[in-house]
């Protein structure tokens, strides 16, 4: 029964963005980005040097071009959609919610935002990490941190966390409307869906009683992968290929976003992408559903320097669907989480 006067806490975290494309804040966002653990997850000291002496001074250059590109007047997409994102849903939920954003990495800490609703009578607290898809890196980090913050809290509420939402309806028809704009538009040859990599061995570290082949086990989704990255992107796909009515052979699966020489999940998409315009591929039409704002990975790595790679090799089309944004159907599914998540 809810009490008089009680509000009900909503929390959104996206993963991070730097305070300005600079090098310097660049290079503070990388650093903070790729010491955690559950990101690179490799012993602490052999981190440290790893991520302060190689990766983040020369990565730091080419990633603060990336982020020029996609900076905006207002500032990095993936935070202007953020607090847009929270005024959409606080006007959604209405008086008796309060809602508040926060990115794993920078600014608007987690912190930052879990302080905007610490003097509110909550009765409890939902936190939706803003990845479809879960993994360990990426939600696993964003509960962690989370939970590290809220101990803090000489009264901690009721917590639910939004583990994944990959396969909710929702989710599946924001993004396929998006997509049969793109379709009634234009014609193409082949669809891919791209998602953002991870190793291998995380994949086989969070495999259930040594189900996960990296192979044809994400063909189908059950009880003993459910909790695995790679068969939730395999699942979406499924999914959203049945809600665009795709047809098979039509359409790819793959990652990418990779780093350092350690294999991870394949196919990797700048390979994909090579081997399909050689096979007469020349109009593409890209899927991006692991983000659910613009952001680097989206605008620039496949809006930008994947398109280049195509055109550079013979295609003729290279369109990246849009992320969700602040569509109103992606508003809706946030709103049915949340709702679906609370205490009856």
């Amino acid at each position: 029964m809810k009490i008089k006067n009680s509000k009900i806490g909503v929390l959104l975290v996206n993963l991070g963005t730097p305070d300005s494309p600079s090098v310097a804040d660049v290079r503070k966002y990388l650093q903070e980005f790729l010491m955690d653990g559950r990101v690179i997850d490799i012993p602490w000291l052999q981190r440290f040097f790893l991520v302060n002496g190689l990766i983040a001074p020369f990565r730091a250059p080419s990633s603060s071009h990336g982020y020029k590109q996609l900076w905006t007047p207002e500032g990095s997409p993936l935070k202007v959609y953020g607090y847009k994102l929270k005024e959409l849903i606080q006007t959604q939920l209405g008086e008796d919610y309060c809602v508040s954003f926060g990115m794993r990495y920078q600014n608007p800490s987690i912190r930052a935002a879990l302080d905007e609703l610490k003097n509110e009578p909550l009765s409890e607290l939902i936190v939706v990490p803003l990845y479809p898809q879960y993994a360990s890196a990426s939600t696993g980090s964003t509960i962690e941190k989370v939970m590290q913050e809220i101990k803090r809290w000489e009264v901690i509420p009721t917590l639910k966390f939004v583990g994944n939402f990959h396969d909710h309806p929702l989710f599946i028809g924001a993004f396929a409307a998006l997509g049969k704009e793109h379709l009634k538009r234009s014609s193409y040859d082949h669809v891919i869906f791209s998602y953002h990599g991870l190793p291998e061995r995380q994949i086989l570290k969070a495999s259930c009683q040594s189900y996960c082949k990296l192979a044809d086990c994400c063909s189908v989704y059950h009880g003993k992968n459910q909790n695995c990255y790679r068969a939730q992107c395999f699942n979406t796909t499924r999914l959203l290929v049945k809600a665009l009515g795709l047809k098979e052979g039509g359409y790819t699966t793959s990652f990418q976003s990779r780093l350092g020489k350690d294999p991870w999940i394949k196919p990797y998409t700048d390979e994909k992408l090579l081997e399909l315009v050689h096979d007469g591929k020349k109009r593409i039409l890209v899927f991006s559903p692991a983000f659910v704002a613009d952001c680097l990975e989206t605008t620039v790595e496949i809006g930008i320097e994947y398109q280049k790679t195509f055109m550079d090799n013979g295609g003729q089309d290279w369109q990246l669907v849009e992320s969700l944004n602040t569509r109103s159907e992606w508003v809706a599914c946030l709103k049915a989480l949340i709702k679906e998540h609370q205490e009856p």
